[in-house]
């Protein structure tokens, strides 16, 4: 049974950073990709930042370029998202997202329980 570990988040201040991280448990994984999502009150869920395996290669949300990198320690096979210059719209929970391969071809996606991030003065 894969299960997604989350950590990080929490409340700060806006200008403030928050660093989150993630990582698969409960197996041995060949990830095809990693990355969050967030999704607001009254807002449908959104990408924020991921990471694909094959060649490193990312992708950010345009309201979150420049502010937050992620990055992958792949011995660990855990994802990290560093998000700086934080501002109260990027108050949300934020869901862990990531892909597997699976073995005969094609991959399974899983999702984290989620964790709470409030930007407030």
């Amino acid at each position: 049974q894969v299960q997604l570990v989350e950590s990080g988040g929490g409340l700060v201040q806006p200008g403030g950073s928050l660093r989150l991280s993630c990582a698969p448990s409960g197996g041995i994984f060949s990830i095809k990709s990693m990355g969050w999502y967030r999704q607001a009150p009254g807002k449908e869920r959104e990408l924020v930042a991921s990471i694909v395996t094959r060649d490193g290669s990312t992708n950010y949300a345009d309201s979150v370029k420049g502010r937050f990198t992620i990055s992958r320690d792949y011995g660990k096979n855990t994802a990290y998202l560093e998000m700086n210059s934080l501002k109260p719209e990027d108050t949300a929970v934020y869901y862990c997202n990531v892909e597997l391969h699976r073995v005969m071809g094609g991959y399974d996606t899983y999702w984290g329980q989620g964790t709470q991030v409030t930007v407030s003065s």
